[in-house]
């Protein structure tokens, strides 16, 4: 041994042996490879005196260039830490990361039914124990602990005599230590496959998992194909309108109408008796519904300020998560949503269970009334501030880390997923098909879906149009710094079509980045790309997607300003640092705003490829702060990211929507006009002839679609009146800047129209 440490010496003394050669990383990628990445190229001959602790043999040592590949003689032991011991006398943690692929079981996970016996199930692959631990109520202590046998993939099991219904349970794991570890066997972690968790309202979201009894929920025919009664709405991608929504906004207004206990919950939602909720929807026309996050989420963040937490929270005042996109159950219900839920400190959510039957419920009346219900999903990352099931079960298996062993930040939000790993894809997968099977979710969001790996991706789609065919996925194609929209297209998914968004509204309401409906952005927009924006984008005229069905066309979403908002700005009318007391003075339109909004709903409901609205966006919502009791916040302004307010910013004013009515109405009847004709939903480029106009911002082209011709022309300029001659025909007017004429058209005797500045007419012939 004295040797060795004189060999170590003496090459750290020898030139290319310094202490400023450093491992950049240090790996175990297979059960018998390990790998370490240098800072340089690896002089001659080092590779021969590396050594492994605890001593494993080493079969082979190879360097090419600045990485090390070392062979072992016998397997490494996942629950175990192993150094690389150099030279030069560096020790660095072999950090376990491809290792972990190895592993793959097609067991059942979860609490289910074998053989007469309740089986609990988890996947811990490197753990040294774990014990099942049994309530009979969530806010008692435990009645039992259950030591779990592990078998030969990384599951753990436990199989129970009788039947536990009722009873809650969770898991408490024990792993290996230091090097960025984090096993807590203090924690008893609810089920990652919990299909109802109930959960304190505390920033750590401490759980239990119920144990469902047997569901005899009465679909009412919503899911007996073979009786001829479709379990899924399956709307034709092309005609969908997707009204992009938050489940408690539409009723927690006292404007909604709705009872005042069920306000801003599930049963709340589909309340018929109301100004707001599902019959608001069905007199808007839209014919499906994009749920913001309603798995079970971290809706209680960390506090404000507070010195004694383990992240110092500066950013968040209310230290409260309104949208949802912090997952941390994937298979359940979000339980505030029920009815009875509650944020007061202390107190739990979900323990009854309810959440299951009345999503079940909410799903069931939107179908009878024609309205698809698609999931917004965030499998991307976890929710950061809990204690949650995939970062105390094993952190190393389910996220990409850093060298250091620090959870890795991509997604902006902490604790990134590690979708490619084979257990990590599987749930992901489950989960999508779990949704499908047990709600009858029509379709999905995923949430920055760059950051889901392509082979994922492909998986999700798989096996998710085994079930249903028709589903209808789509995603952000960005996320982490990438962006694909082209790829996912490639894969057969849609996405957002953000380039739609940023032509015709722009991205920034307060410079030079504004859009076609401000008559500027220029730089950015063309003749030609406009052209493209309203066929949907199609690759063959120089879009992103091989099939129009891909293309998502919006102007608005949760993120950023809504559209009512933005234009405000845009006009110079309001300024972000203005400070509102008078709501509904700042949210009744003016007369150029609302003409700016026509302009904006007209060209998206006559473009191609499927629509989505967020909520108010037919009414040019403002979200304004709410006056709270609370430091550093803005009361008054308005908000582009209200992800962390509450109801009073968030909710739906419905006297808003009255108050704006005509703007309101102008969207109902686009959407009834879109859905009367399909020219504005199925035509294909060949359709379209488009007019040579002077103004690039004057947009007008001919749709000549079997059975049908129409003539769309749309004035971005806001100074100048334009007038085209028309096609030879008799035309007549459907859609102007003021209004749509669906009964009685209004009849043409003209050669020549005239479309004012920033508005837009739809013209159809009648020969």
């Amino acid at each position: 041994m004295k040797q060795l440490f004189l060999i170590f010496f003496i090459l750290g003394l020898l030139p290319g042996y310094s202490q400023n050669f450093q491992i950049s990383w240090a790996k175990l990628q297979a059960p018998r490879l390990a790998q370490v990445q240098f800072t340089g190229e690896i002089p001659p001959g080092w590779e021969k005196s590396v050594q492994i602790e605890p001593l494993l043999p080493i079969a082979s040592a190879s360097a090419a260039g600045d990485l090390l590949e070392i062979r072992t003689a016998t397997p490494f032991r996942l629950d175990t830490h192993y150094y690389l011991l150099l030279p030069n006398g560096q020790k660095r943690f072999l950090q376990p990361d491809g290792i972990l692929d190895s592993l793959y079981s097609d067991k059942p996970l979860g609490c289910t039914e074998e053989n007469g016996k309740q089986v609990f199930r988890v996947f811990a692959p490197r753990a040294k124990w774990l014990r099942l631990v049994v309530y009979d109520d969530y806010r008692e202590n435990p009645i039992g602990e259950y030591p779990m046998s592990r078998d030969e993939d990384g599951v753990w099991e436990y199989f129970a005599d009788g039947d536990w219904s009722g009873k809650y349970y969770g898991y408490r794991v024990w792993g290996p230590q230091g090097n960025g570890e984090i096993f807590d066997s203090t924690l008893a972690l609810a089920d990652p496959y919990s299909r109802a968790v109930a959960t304190q309202n505390h920033y750590t979201h401490p759980g239990k998992t119920l144990i469902l009894r047997e569901d005899k929920f009465d679909w009412q025919g919503d899911s007996r194909e073979s009786a001829g009664v479709r379990r899924w709405l399956n709307v034709p991608h092309r005609d969908l309108v997707i009204y992009e929504m938050h489940v408690r906004d539409l009723t927690a207004h006292p404007s909604s109408g709705a009872p005042e206990s069920l306000r801003g919950s599930y049963p709340g939602l589909i309340y018929e008796n109301q100004t707001g909720g599902i019959s608001y929807l069905k007199k808007l026309g839209v014919n499906a519904v994009e749920l913001l996050p309603a798995q079970d989420f971290g809706n209680i963040e960390i506090p404000y300020r507070d010195s004694t937490t383990w992240i110092y929270n500066t950013w968040n005042p209310y230290a409260f998560n309104h949208w949802g996109y912090m997952t941390s159950y994937f298979f359940a219900p979000e339980s505030y949503y029920a009815s009875g839920g509650n944020m007061i400190p202390g107190e739990y959510n979900g323990g009854a269970g309810r959440q299951v039957r009345e999503f079940k419920e909410m799903v069931r009346a939107f179908h009878r009334n024609g309205i698809a219900v698609m999931m917004d999903v965030v499998y991307n990352h976890v929710s950061q501030y809990d204690n949650n099931c995939f970062k105390y079960l094993d952190k190393f298996y389910y996220f990409h880390l850093t060298a250091e062993g620090e959870f890795a930040g991509a997604s902006g939000c902490g604790n990134d997923f590690q979708t490619a790993r084979p257990m990590a894809r599987r749930m992901i997968v489950e989960s999508v098909k779990y949704w499908m099977q047990e709600y009858h979710i029509d379709g999905f969001r995923f949430d920055l879906g760059y950051m889901i790996d392509p082979q994922t991706r492909a998986e999700i789609l798989q096996e998710a149009r085994k079930l249903n065919p028709h589903v209808f996925i789509t995603a952000e194609p960005w996320g982490g710094g990438g962006y694909d929209p082209n790829g996912f297209s490639d894969q057969g998914w849609s996405s957002w079509n953000d380039q739609f968004r940023n032509g015709f509204k722009g991205w920034q309401p307060g410079d030079e980045r504004r859009g076609f409906i401000f008559g500027e952005w220029q730089g950015s927009n063309s003749r030609r790309s406009l052209q493209r924006y309203v066929m949907g984008s199609p690759r063959a005229f120089g879009g992103q997607y091989l099939d129009v069905a891909h293309s998502v066309n919006y102007v608005e979403a949760h993120d950023n300003h809504t559209l009512g908002d933005f234009i405000r700005i845009g006009l110079g009318d309001v300024t972000e640092e203005e400070i509102f007391t008078d709501l509904d003075k700042n949210a009744r339109l003016t007369p150029a705003q609302l003409q700016l909004n026509k302009l904006a709903a007209l060209a998206l409901l006559t473009s191609q490829g499927p629509v989505m609205l967020h909520e108010g966006q037919e009414f040019a919502r403002s979200k304004v702060i709410a006056p709270r009791d609370l430091p550093d916040i803005h009361p008054g302004r308005i908000d582009h990211n209200s992800y962390e307010k509450d109801d009073e910013t968030n909710w739906l004013n419905f006297r808003h929507a009255e108050m704006n009515r005509d703007l309101l109405e102008y969207y109902r009847d686009l959407i009834a006009l879109r859905k009367q004709y399909p020219a504005f939903r199925r035509a294909e480029p060949e359709h379209f002839r488009f007019l040579d106009t002077a103004d690039s911002l004057l947009l007008a082209y001919e749709l000549n679609y079997p059975g049908e011709a129409f003539l769309v022309a749309l004035n971005g300029n806001r100074r100048v009146d334009h007038k085209i001659t028309l096609p030879e025909g008799r035309w007549e007017v459907v859609a102007d800047g003021k209004r749509v004429y669906l009964a009685q058209p209004r009849k043409l005797n003209a050669a020549r129209i005239a479309i004012p500045a920033s508005s837009g007419l739809v013209l159809k012939l009648n020969n």
